[in-house]
């Protein structure tokens, strides 16, 4: 069997991914269909991340606010994602965010887990998030990295016993109590 040839797939920009109708995203051109709704455990562990971040969210900077996809951060003409929670701290002027949030949280799901750890991974990686949580909603564990000097570091495997602070400046933090989450 023949490995995939990249360089044969067509690329696409964020002219091509407006038009398009149901759920998508874009990673360096490439285009990707965007799961079936996922189960309601998935979504329960989204909306409890939401809060926690939310709830525990303290920064001088107003513009900071934690949402829930579907929202889109266009990185650039060729590639747009929507983050299952990510923390923006930007004005909203147009219809995505486009600085780098300093926060995402990816739930995996059967149908998206070998993208989130690799392919967006290593884009949150490349485009600068401070902290990037995989959550596994069946194990309930969530692997917390941090950005330091350029490269993804586990810093934590969290279980429902555990709670983590982002310190993402010195104007700037949150927390998840992961007892709240499962």
């Amino acid at each position: 069997m023949e490995a995939i040839r990249y360089d044969n797939l067509p690329s696409y920009t964020y002219s091509d991914y407006q038009e398009w109708e149901g759920s998508w995203e874009l990673i360096d051109g490439v285009a990707y269909a965007m799961a079936p709704a996922p189960y309601p455990k998935h979504q329960k562990v989204v909306a409890k991340i939401w809060r926690e971040l939310d709830k525990n969210l303290e920064c001088s900077n107003k513009n900071c606010e934690v949402f829930i996809s579907p929202v889109d951060w266009k990185v650039n003409e060729s590639t747009v994602v929507q983050p299952d929670v990510a923390l923006f701290c930007e004005e909203i002027q147009q219809q995505y965010f486009s600085k780098t949030p300093p926060l995402v949280v990816e739930v995996l799901s059967k149908a998206t887990a070998l993208k989130d750890v690799t392919t967006k991974m290593s884009l949150y990686e490349r485009e600068g998030v401070q902290f990037y949580i995989i959550v596994e909603p069946h194990s309930e564990i969530s692997d917390i990295f941090k950005l330091i000097d350029g490269v993804y570091t586990l810093m934590k495997k969290a279980t429902k016993e555990d709670s983590y602070e982002f310190i993402l400046s010195d104007e700037c933090r949150t927390k998840i109590d992961f007892s709240t989450v499962f």
